[in-house]
C-alpha cells in the first residue's frame, strides 16, 4: 500500500507553501503536476531537490497520467499531486484519480495550505459564516444566467472564479439575475499586484464592463440577506 499526497502550491506568492508542503516534495518518489515548469520554480525557490519521477497531469491528459499514477502506487512508490496554484481537485482534475487509488487500497493524503476561496471570502467583507464555493460559471450566457438563478434564494455567501476575459459579462448577468447585493472581484490575490474591488453588483457590472483585466479572478457575492442587498452598504468599498 502506497500514499498519494495532495499538495496545495501557493496561489500567487511562492512564500505562500507551507513546511509540510515542502518537506513532502522532497520525500515522495514521484510528483505529477498540472505544469512541470511552473512546479520547477517552486522547488528552486525554496531548494528542494526534484523527486527522481516528475511528470504531467492536468485536464488533456487526466486518464492517461491517471493510469500511471496507480501504476507508481501499485509498485510501492509514493506519489504527489499538486496544481499550478492551489489544491488538486478543486476546480482541478483530481478527483478521479483520488477514487481510484482509494479503490485500489492505497492511502490518500492532503497536505493543505492557501486557496483563493478562503482568500477572498476573508478579504470580501461579507459573511463568512455559511458559504458556497460555485466554481467556474457556464462560458454561455443563457446557462449562466440559469446557474446563477439556483442559489438566488439562499441566504448564504457564494464565491466564484471567473475568467478575466468574461468577468465584465458574468457581472452583468449577476445583477440582472440575483439583483443589486453586495459583491467583491479579487483579482491577482497574493500576488504583486493584487487588487480587490468591493461594492454592489450594479457597480461592479458597470466599472467592468469595459475594463480589460489579467490574471487569476474570484468572485464573491452576498447572499439573499437583507442586511446586503438593495444599495449594500455594509459591502464598503475600496
Amino acid at each position: 500500500m502506497s500514499t498519494l499526497y495532495l499538495i496545495t502550491t501557493p496561489i500567487g506568492n511562492l512564500e505562500d507553501v507551507t513546511h509540510r508542503a515542502l518537506r513532502v516534495l522532497g520525500e515522495i518518489d514521484a510528483l505529477a503536476c498540472e505544469d512541470t515548469r511552473r512546479t520547477a520554480r517552486l522547488l528552486e525557490r525554496h531548494e528542494v531537490d526534484r523527486p527522481t519521477t516528475v511528470f504531467s497531469y492536468h485536464e488533456h491528459n487526466e486518464e492517461r497520467a491517471g493510469r500511471r499514477i496507480l501504476e507508481l502506487l501499485d509498485a510501492g512508490r509514493s506519489v504527489g499531486l499538486c496544481t499550478n496554484a492551489g489544491c488538486p481537485g478543486i476546480s482541478d482534475p483530481g478527483y478521479r484519480v483520488v477514487r481510484d487509488a482509494l479503490a485500489g487500497g492505497h492511502e490518500v493524503e492532503a497536505v493543505p495550505g492557501a486557496s483563493a476561496v478562503h482568500v477572498a471570502l476573508v478579504t470580501s467583507g461579507l459573511p463568512t459564516s455559511s458559504y458556497v464555493f460555485r466554481g467556474f460559471p457556464p462560458k454561455k450566457p443563457g446557462q449562466r444566467r440559469r446557474f446563477l438563478a439556483e442559489e438566488a434564494d439562499r441566504p448564504h455567501t457564494q464565491v466564484f472564479f471567473e475568467s478575466p476575459h468574461r468577468i465584465g459579462r458574468f457581472l452583468a448577468d449577476a445583477f440582472e439575475v440575483l439583483g443589486d447585493r453586495a459583491a467583491a472581484v479579487c483579482i491577482e490575490l497574493t500576488k504583486k499586484f493584487e487588487r480587490v474591488s468591493r461594492g454592489t453588483l450594479a457597480g461592479l457590472a458597470d466599472e467592468f464592463r469595459e475594463k480589460k483585466v489579467k490574471g487569476e479572478v474570484t468572485v464573491v457575492i452576498a447572499g439573499n440577506n437583507p442586511k446586503f442587498t438593495g444599495q449594500g452598504t455594509e459591502a464598503g468599498a475600496s
